[in-house]
């Protein structure tokens, strides 16, 4: 039994792992082409991008500031996923949740303590309400959830946009933006720019692990995404989970993007980041859904986010930074195709676990 339990968490490491490390690689015939072959820089280029994200003064505390809004957006990635539904909604419920939270962070003047914790909530329930419409679409009138969250992701920008342009813009600045939040909401910062969000989501973390794991709803939740015919037999309620596991994945999405107002930005500016939504898609996926690998995934990809500018500094400008989104894309296309990984390298899957790789596409229908 214990041969079997190594086993199977070694295969469930061996994935990421090789799809890092295959990804890595491919990138040095570009890196390398695009320096002339002078591996003396191609050195110096990587070693960038380990200061950059690691060593360097602040660098590693930066990794992390860059991560924590991963780490939101790939939990609510992981709880659809767990639960049998696809949000890809989570840039524009990201949005969303950091449009609430300004709002109450510059417009309603509360005391210290309470202050940020109301922000938070609303960012939170921003999210949570943006996600359950594409929920209750699919629960009432049977339309996939990607379409719909997809749709709302270009309706949250275009409302975003009109906010920040019209009722919420600052008149003073010559940007165009929101007016900064008050002082009382901001969330505390422990080292450099490192501030209290990363507890919150450890904490959240702690939190979907529990309820997926732990509670009664979790396990409805679980059984409705992994078999919903036997839900359904069982008298499980499929459109009300439905709904449930949309808004609760919005609303850690939306917790995100207020911890990111609050910890980092302090004013919404038009055409406010959306990247951290889709970028969860890989962290997510590179983190088994779990929310321990979903926390390291999300600090692998803040620590290639910190690192890139320093790259491209050392290459001398021969590098782009933007060549560590090859370096997510071919992740992304490892962990979405396991068969792939194992082709490359050999490796075989009992057969009793090739079932389960299919779990994750069950809601496409």
């Amino acid at each position: 039994m214990n041969q079997q339990v190594l086993g199977r968490l070694g295969r469930q490491l061996g994935l990421p792992v090789l799809a890092i490390a295959t990804a890595m690689l491919i990138t040095v015939p570009v890196i390398g082409f695009a320096l002339n072959w002078d591996w003396v820089k191609v050195a110096a280029t990587y070693g960038g991008l380990l200061d950059g994200a690691l060593f360097k003064q602040f660098a590693f505390a930066n990794t992390l500031v860059a991560a924590i809004p991963l780490m939101f957006t790939g939990l609510a990635l992981a709880l659809g996923f767990r639960t049998g539904v696809f949000n890809i909604g989570a840039s524009g419920q990201f949005l969303l949740g950091a449009t609430c939270a300004v709002f109450v962070g510059y417009a309603i003047p509360l005391p210290p303590l309470i202050h940020p914790l109301a922000a938070l909530i609303a960012g939170a329930l921003g999210g949570g309400l943006w996600g359950a419409i594409p929920g209750f679409l699919k629960a009432r009138f049977g339309s996939h959830e990607v379409i719909n969250t997809i749709m709302l992701n270009y309706l949250a920008f275009f409302l975003q946009d009109w906010l920040v342009k019209n009722p919420m813009k600052d008149p003073s600045p010559s940007v165009v933006r929101t007016p900064e939040i008050l002082p009382t909401a901001f969330l505390p910062r422990f080292y450099d720019r490192l501030h209290v969000g990363l507890a919150i989501a450890l904490l959240a973390a702690v939190f979907v692990w529990w309820l997926l794991n732990k509670t009664v709803l979790g396990f409805e939740l679980r059984t409705v995404g992994s078999n919903p015919e036997a839900a359904r037999y069982a008298g499980m309620k499929l459109g009300r989970l439905t709904v449930l596991s949309m808004a609760l994945s919005g609303a850690l999405a939306g917790l995100g993007g207020a911890v990111q107002i609050l910890g980092v930005d302090r004013a919404m500016q038009v055409l406010y980041s959306s990247d951290y939504g889709f970028d969860a898609i890989p962290v997510a996926l590179l983190g088994q859904n779990q929310p321990v690998g979903v926390i390291l995934s999300a600090i692998l990809f803040g620590a290639l986010r910190n690192g890139s500018d320093l790259m491209q500094l050392r290459s001398g400008g021969a590098v782009s930074k933007e060549v560590i989104f090859i370096v997510q894309a071919v992740i992304l296309l490892f962990i979405a195709a396991p068969a792939l990984v194992r082709w490359l390298y050999r490796l075989r899957l009992p057969q009793s676990e090739i079932e389960k790789e299919g779990a994750l596409t069950r809601g496409w229908g």
